[in-house]
């Protein structure tokens, strides 16, 4: 058996242990980095050792020394939208276009419509925050539920698809009842919104299909009109800043509609290979307080790292995203295809991995920091980063699911040029050390 094989068999049932490095070295006598080296290939231990990892693993020695473990892609996203969005028809065509491409399709039901229905409704609660707080637990341990089946499944592609989740709760609570749930669950905005892997939003027939709006395919909804479009708005807002949120609008018939929600998940998914199709361009340096008042618009901080690579037309980098004390790690690499195009392959890291790997840091290139401002507007999702030494200036991204898709841009957003295809705009340009 390699060490590759090895390392990767102890990093999937660590992970399944929920232990980080540090823990699983102390458990069995050795450093982090001991485990680390182990994970990454570099290094094997004695059968001492791997005795003790069997037994802390609750697995065999035969299956940690000599089974293989395939590597499940197993992807979550959320479905959510305004009432008669055409959620209920979406899940119809996610699982007849994924389950064609070779994905087990699971699907987490909408937890507030199964608990009106089974006459737990809100507005029989005493409180709202503690209606909502039973629900988000609810969501919780559902998508949790799925996840863990997901992991048993013979299927090597997964892809659980939650019918709203856990931030589609904001639009029915106050900031104030929302931070005392957030509370009681001992979390945070940033983890809360941040654990799904992208987010879809239909837009509801309230805006632009008015003559299709209805209440009769749903008995847990009761909004006229207006309160379904302002409920679009709110759940909009209340997605904003996560890192792949799209916004699909009714701009074209309802048919086009699902088949523009299919290409956006397939294109998320990479099929046949991860590809993002992105337009850049330099614009006057905004106001920020006109972004921060804005209910559409959320900002993050980022600190993006560039890591050694031995291939010039790749970037390998890690990135710390959140805000408030509270953030999430990725690794990321990206492939240029064209100027506009790159494959680019994503995975979650915890903080302990996420420190680790800082050590890999090109010396060439600095540390980027920044604050992006995620803006949901005109059914696109522009990210404005502002970076501190930049006094007028600024850069906008727009990612697209095509290359002629027509862009309009944002009120008080003024564009001085496109800089998709100059280099010297580029992250890893800015970072270099000149």
């Amino acid at each position: 058996m390699k060490d590759y094989e090895f390392g990767n068999r102890l990093y999937q049932l660590r992970r399944k242990a929920h232990l980080s490095q540090s823990q699983l070295g102390e458990m069995v006598g050795v450093s982090n980095k001991a485990v680390s080296k182990w994970e990454n290939g570099q290094a094997k231990p004695g059968l001492e050792i791997v005795n003790k990892l069997a037994d802390i693993l609750s697995v065999s020695l035969d299956d940690l020394l000599h089974a293989s473990l395939t590597e499940k892609k197993i992807t979550k996203i959320v479905i959510t939208g305004g009432p008669c969005a055409g959620k209920t028809t979406a899940m119809s065509w996610i699982q007849n276009a994924f389950t064609k491409l070779g994905y087990a399709v699971l699907f987490v039901d909408e937890t507030a419509t199964q608990l009106i229905t089974g006459g737990a409704a809100p507005w029989l609660n005493n409180s709202n925050k503690d209606f909502q707080l039973h629900l988000l637990q609810l969501q919780v341990a559902k998508e949790m539920a799925f996840a863990d089946i997901a992991k048993t499944m013979k299927s090597d592609k997964i892809l659980i698809v939650c019918d709203r989740a856990a931030m589609d709760n904001c639009a029915y609570m106050t900031e104030q009842e929302f931070g005392w749930v957030l509370k009681q669950m001992q979390t945070n905005k940033v983890a809360m919104r941040d654990q799904y892997d992208a987010v879809f939003h239909l837009v509801t027939a309230a805006k632009g299909a008015e003559k299709y709006y209805t209440l009769a395919n749903n008995q847990a909804r009761t909004e006229t009109l207006e309160e379904a479009s302002s409920l679009d708005d709110k759940l909009i807002a209340a997605w904003t800043g996560h890192p792949h949120f799209r916004v699909i609008d009714n701009s074209t018939g309802f048919e086009e509609k699902m088949l523009r929600l299919i290409r956006e998940i397939t294109a998320f998914l990479g099929e046949p290979a991860p590809m993002e199709i992105e337009r850049k361009f330099l614009i006057e340096r905004p106001s920020l307080h006109m972004l921060e008042t804005l209910p559409n618009c959320e900002r993050v901080d980022i600190i993006q790292t560039y890591l050694k690579t031995d291939k010039d037309t790749e970037e390998l980098r890690i990135r710390q995203r959140g805000a408030n004390g509270h953030y999430i790690y990725f690794k990321t690499r990206k492939k240029k295809l064209s100027d506009m195009k790159r494959i680019e392959e994503e995975e979650r890291l915890t903080q302990e991995e996420y420190v680790s790997l800082m050590v890999q840091a090109d010396p060439a290139y600095r540390p980027i920091r920044k604050e992006r401002y995620c803006l949901s507007e005109n059914g696109l999702y522009y990210e404005i980063d502002i970076y501190p030494d930049w006094p007028d200036k600024a850069i906008m991204e727009i990612e697209l699911y095509s290359e002629n898709q027509e862009i309009e841009f944002p009120d008080g957003i003024d564009v001085i040029r496109e800089v998709t295809n100059d280099s010297a705009y580029s992250n890893h340009e800015l970072a270099r050390i000149k």
